[in-house]
């Protein structure tokens, strides 16, 4: 069994640079840096589930695979291009983002998310 809690440590992250071409990250603000862990499935598998951390700084990107992710600590809005809605997060708070959605991650306090995402086709 994993837990995490809001605040709690995470443990060790490796760097995940902003640089996957299927992403087509575009950098809006100041120097994000991201950094993650998967603790179950992964590259070949239709499912993943891990840590990821992001310092300040906006960023545009698309999303890879389905996504349920809880925040476990910092402060960050995310802003979906296609239909314009905007989500202010923070600890506690949670959000579905679907495949290929073209969203804006603006991250004003470093943000460490729980994730669990889903791609029929594999990672």
């Amino acid at each position: 069994m994993i837990g995490y809690a809001p605040g709690a440590d995470v443990g060790p992250l490796e760097e995940w640079p902003l640089d996957n071409p299927a992403s087509d990250y575009v950098i809006r603000r100041g120097t994000p840096r991201t950094y993650g862990r998967i603790d179950a499935g992964g590259p070949g598998h239709p499912t993943r589930f891990g840590i990821w951390r992001c310092t300040p700084g906006a960023f545009d990107c698309t999303e890879q695979g389905d996504e349920l992710m809880t925040i476990l600590a910092g402060r960050c809005r995310l802003t979906d291009h296609a239909s314009g809605t905007v989500r202010d997060l923070s600890a506690g708070d949670s959000l579905f983002v679907r495949d290929g959605s073209r969203v804006t991650w603006d991250v004003s306090e470093e943000v460490t998310k729980v994730f669990f995402g889903q791609k029929p086709g594999g990672y």
